[in-house]
């Protein structure tokens, strides 16, 4: 049964182009005349009976290449009046339960809306195939953990604003060691300037903070403050208190921010988790960085988009 269905499919095939079989049919005619005339040619009396096959056996080639290219160009604008093929299915377009995840304090990706209660197994967000981290409902260090680097900067400057400071700073480019410039209404010109430090475990050293101090004097500005998601060795907060400078560290900002009325809190928190809250922005061009792959080791890392002009990397996140 299964070798007459494929007999009946090839010789339905053959049906559907007569054109090629007759075209076919005609080379081979064509080619065989010829053969037999150079046979005839060779037995000295049928010589004149060879050349007479020369004519038929021409026409027979021509008419047999003819009829092929036309097949073919019947054939090409039957494919382009075809309606295309559906789209082979994109991993990221089947329909496959998504993973739940419980959000817990002790994991830095739950994610909840950042002014509704706190839902037990929240759904994990895919963006791009990229897992998003899960957000928090209330602060915590796992805010910190979570956001990019930009977006820690916007949540200091917003907590200066709501402690009453106009402020100004400057999203991408070279910034001469100071992000956010803080301005009163009782002083002209600023009165301080902040420095940020979205650094994960790495603590902030003397070194930082006498850099740091070299920037308020070339600014000539008499205060200013540090702030970081990490902590400063001993010898970093020794050398701020004698030179006044404010350092903050990631557990001083959360105590800061727990002393906010609790819309100011929630005001924070959007702040935080605005937009790809968690792709890092590259600081010479001011837009989000892309996934990349190590040629070398295979290793993953945030590289700029607009590469090779900016050459611009970050590491990667391990997890």
């Amino acid at each position: 049964m299964g070798r007459y269905r494929r007999g009946a499919g090839s010789r339905s095939g053959r049906a559907k182009r007569p054109l090629l079989d007759m075209g076919l049919r005609g080379l081979v005619i064509g080619l065989g005349l010829f053969g037999f005339s150079w046979v005839l040619g060779g037995m000295g009396p049928m010589g004149a009976a060879a050349k007479g096959l020369h004519a038929p056996a021409w026409w027979a080639v021509i008419i047999g290449g003819v009829l092929i290219l036309i097949d073919g160009v019947l054939v090409r604008v039957r494919a382009a009046d075809a309606p295309p093929a559906p789209p082979a299915p994109d991993a990221r377009s089947r329909s496959t339960p998504r993973k739940t995840v419980e959000a817990s304090p002790s994991k830095p990706w739950g994610r909840t809306d950042a002014q509704a209660p706190p839902v037990s197994k929240p759904t994990l967000a895919v963006v791009d195939a990229e897992t998003v981290p899960f957000k928090e409902a209330r602060w915590g260090p796992n805010v910190f953990a979570a956001i990019e680097w930009r977006r820690f900067e916007a949540v200091v400057e917003t907590l200066f604003k709501q402690a009453g400071f106009s402020t100004r700073s400057q999203s991408h480019g070279a910034d001469g060691g100071v992000d956010i410039w803080l301005y009163s209404n009782n002083a002209e010109g600023p009165v301080s300037v902040v420095q940020c430090k979205h650094w994960q475990g790495k603590p902030v050293t003397v070194k930082e903070m006498r850099e740091f101090l070299g920037v308020m004097v070339s600014k000539g500005v008499k205060r200013g403050t540090y702030a970081t998601t990490s902590r400063y060795t001993t010898d970093a907060l020794e050398f701020a208190k004698a030179h006044g400078i404010n350092a903050q560290d990631g557990s001083g900002l959360l105590k800061l921010i727990a002393q906010r009325s609790p819309e100011q809190q929630a005001q924070l928190l959007e702040v935080a988790y605005e937009g790809e809250y968690w792709r890092p922005t590259c600081a010479s061009c001011g837009v989000k960085m892309t996934e990349r792959l190590s040629s070398k080791d295979g290793s993953r890392f945030w590289g700029c988009v607009n590469y090779p002009r900016c050459r611009r990397t970050l590491a990667m996140k391990a997890g």
